[in-house]
């Protein structure tokens, strides 16, 4: 095949192809094993789900490959489904491939039935025939195609057998004159659908499509066509027949729902065509490799606590290995910054450019490693066949609580970085599962909080109890968040229950080309939607901890500093001229503002200030502390005088509330834009903001109101 596919000539002939099938099936192995293929990854329009699309050329014709989300049925149950469904309606293409698992054919050609009606021209690409071929499954894809009415391929996007007899399948195809495939239905089904194609051929309808596909579209009450007839008049004369139609189908399957009646209309000629077309060696063995390996990962009593261990390690991996390369970046970012600083003249110049844009440009990048580590485990987990799994074994338990069992991924991605547990969402199908979710990931303290906890664990209790309060405090906030999710589920999200069904695939090996596909493309996504937004956000933050200038403090101080006796009288006075900037500046003069709020909750201005600028990124909360008592923004959470400073000033019943509101409110700037992409669209934001402000609020006061009672 290698020789045939030319570099980048110039063709004549286009050729664009859709890409289908159920998950599971290896489209994305399959669109990855062209050999010489140029690969773009974008989204969709409006949504945030993964557009990949291929471009090649091949003799005289060029191809364009796109690989739409994978999809059980022709529906909208989901954003994916909604997704495949509606561009394969109303987008310009010229035909389907439809990939099926050789080793599953039955179950996957379900949704081939329903691709039949569409009206476009069609191939079968009989994907995994290798594995058939050690599973003793024979197919014959000749007769196959004979039956269908389209050419059926057998090919393995694992060993690239098959892929230029696919080709040139599909440009034989492309070539011919539109077929008319070969789905045959139950004799009252059939009877119904000459009655609308007699009735819209006595009318002369006027579609691209054939009367027989329009009448089944009619039937099964596909949206699309029901919108493209209604405007029309012959609806009027039409709609009694539909309902008459409909009727007399759904007695003769004795259902009330005419999907329901369809779908058995599909299984039924499902079943016709494997029988023709399938045979197996029957093997004595007992249980096949993926029966034995599920006999110990989803076992009644080791399933849970084995998966417990692979998440455990996942997330030492993607936060111990990661900060490798993180203390790099940061290095790097620091360096750099200190180089372009020691050629910008002007101060105020050189702390926009320093402290604004390339420190906040360097917080995005800096969480690169942690956010490709973690995608290359997810990778693993879902090519493997195992995430599946997990579903399985938590869904009874968060099921309690509202959650679906997949949203253990992304809930306990939280506890490293939020950025990264919302892209994970992704694996939720449903659109409420997948807000709920990402709505309670808020309530998993990350990784950037945990300087705050450090700071006032070991301001208020012993070395040897600080550990126990750390624990206690991620504990009761994961706590929270369930009982939260639970809320939700009841108001905002209030309903019957979606169905658990999912599939378990076999397991197999995980293909690394596209484990780096993954990697690669995801995180270039999230520098692409979080890069450009910090940067001008940081500015933001800069502006306002900068200005407005006081130029009389700061000639007085400067004074007190040339004063000075020794360094670290000149270190305290700088100090105190950094506090009484920040005072006076529009950030401290918010906090001033905003001080009467907070006040039921025991905060003064400063720590106001500090959960304020804690919007931008939760460490910043320690070290605006630091500013604010006078000792300077270089402290962390291990400095003595800061922790000493924290105990003598913050009574312990604000203390605790302090630490209720940083474990609840809103997540940094970074992870609220990830969220509002991932979410779809800024209203979401607005609704987090609410809803993780009404509760911070809330627990904090109770918080601040029960410790003083026990505490005095």
């Amino acid at each position: 095949m290698n020789r045939d596919i030319k570099a980048c000539p110039v063709t004549a002939k286009h050729i664009k192809v859709a890409l289908v099938g159920q998950p599971n099936v290896g489209k994305s192995m399959l669109i990855n094993s062209i050999s010489n293929a140029n690969l773009h990854v974008g989204n969709f329009t409006g949504v945030t789900v993964e557009k990949s699309e291929v471009l090649f050329d091949y003799k005289d014709y060029h191809f364009t490959v796109v690989d739409l989300p994978g999809t059980y049925a022709l529906n909208d149950y989901t954003i994916e489904e909604r997704v495949t469904n509606d561009y394969l309606l109303t987008q310009d293409y010229d035909l389907i491939i439809n990939v099926v698992d050789s080793t599953n054919l039955q179950k996957n050609l379900q949704l081939t039935a329903e691709l039949m009606s569409i009206g476009k021209k069609m191939i079968l690409a009989l994907n995994m025939s290798d594995e058939a071929d050690k599973e003793g499954i024979e197919i014959d894809d000749k007769y196959m195609s004979e039956l269908l009415g389209f050419a059926c391929v057998k090919v393995s996007a694992a060993t690239k057998k098959g892929i230029a007899e696919l080709i040139e399948a599909i440009i034989k195809e492309y070539e011919n004159e539109a077929m008319e495939y070969k789905l045959i239905f139950s004799e009252a089904v059939e009877e119904e659908i000459k009655v609308i194609v007699d009735y819209l051929a006595k009318h002369k309808y006027e579609d691209e499509n054939t009367y027989r596909n329009i009448a089944i579209n009619l039937l099964k009450n596909t949206k699309y066509t029901y919108a493209k007839l209604h405007d029309d008049p012959i609806w009027t004369e039409l709609q009694p027949i539909l309902i008459e139609a409909s009727k007399h189908i759904e007695l003769h399957h004795d259902s009330s729902d005419i999907k329901e009646a369809f779908a058995s209309e599909y299984a039924s000629f499902n079943r016709g065509v494997v029988t023709e077309v399938l045979k197996q060696e029957v093997k004595i063995s007992d249980k096949t490799i993926t029966d034995k390996i599920d006999s110990v990962l989803i076992h009644q009593i080791f399933g849970i606590p084995i998966f417990l261990f692979f998440m455990w390690a996942l997330f030492q991996l993607t936060f111990e290995i990661g900060s490798i390369p993180m203390e790099w970046i940061d290095a790097f970012f620091v360096w750099f910054g200190d180089a372009i600083g020691a050629t910008i003249a002007n101060d105020d110049v050189r702390s926009l450019v320093v402290d604004g844009i390339i420190s906040g440009v360097g917080a995005v990048v800096l969480f690169v490693p942690n956010i490709a580590i973690l995608f290359i485990g997810i990778a693993l987990l879902e090519s493997t066949g195992y995430m599946s799994r997990v579903a399985f074994l938590l869904d009874g338990f968060f099921h309690k609580f509202g959650l679906h069992g997949q949203s253990f991924i992304p809930l306990v991605t939280g506890f490293g970085c939020s950025i990264p547990a919302y892209m994970s969402a992704r694996i939720l199908k449903n659109d409420r599962d997948r807000l709920l979710t990402l709505f309670i990931i808020g309530f998993m303290s990350c990784g950037a909080r945990l300087p705050v906890y450090v700071l006032f664990a070991g301001a208020f209790f012993s070395e040897s109890m600080a550990g126990n309060v750390l624990f206690a405090i991620y504990i009761t906030g994961a706590m929270l968040g369930l009982f939260a999710a639970k809320i939700l589920k009841l108001t905002a999200f209030k309903g019957m229950d979606e169905p658990f069904v999912m599939e378990m695939p076999k397991y197999r090996l995980p293909s690394l080309k596209l484990i780096w596909h993954t990697v690669v493309t995801k995180t270039l996504m999230y520098l692409k939607k979080a890069g450009t937004f910090i940067a001008a956000a940081s500015i933001l933050v800069w502006f306002l901890s900068n200005y407005p200038h006081n130029q009389e403090l700061e000639d007085s101080y400067a004074l007190k500093i040339e004063k000075a006796v020794d360094e670290q009288e000149r270190r305290v006075i700088e100090n105190s001229l950094a506090e009484a900037n920040m005072e006076q500046s529009y950030l401290g003069r918010i906090g001033k503002f905003s001080e009467p709020i907070f006040a039921p909750l025991g905060f003064d201005w400063k720590m106001s200030v500090a959960l304020q600028t804690g919007l931008a990124a939760k460490e910043v909360v320690v070290s605006t502390l630091g500013v604010l008592y006078a000792l300077g923004e270089d402290v962390n959470e291990e400095s003595a005088s800061l922790k000493e400073i924290i105990s003598k000033n913050i009574p312990f019943p604000s203390a605790v509330a302090f630490i209720v509101v940083v474990m609840i409110y809103l997540p940094c700037l970074a992870a609220s834009v990830v969220f509002t992409r991932e979410a779809g669209g800024i209203k979401y934001f607005f609704y987090l903001l609410a809803f993780t402000s009404i509760a911070a609020y809330s627990l904090a006061f109770i918080a601040y109101n029960v410790t003083s009672m026990l505490y005095n």
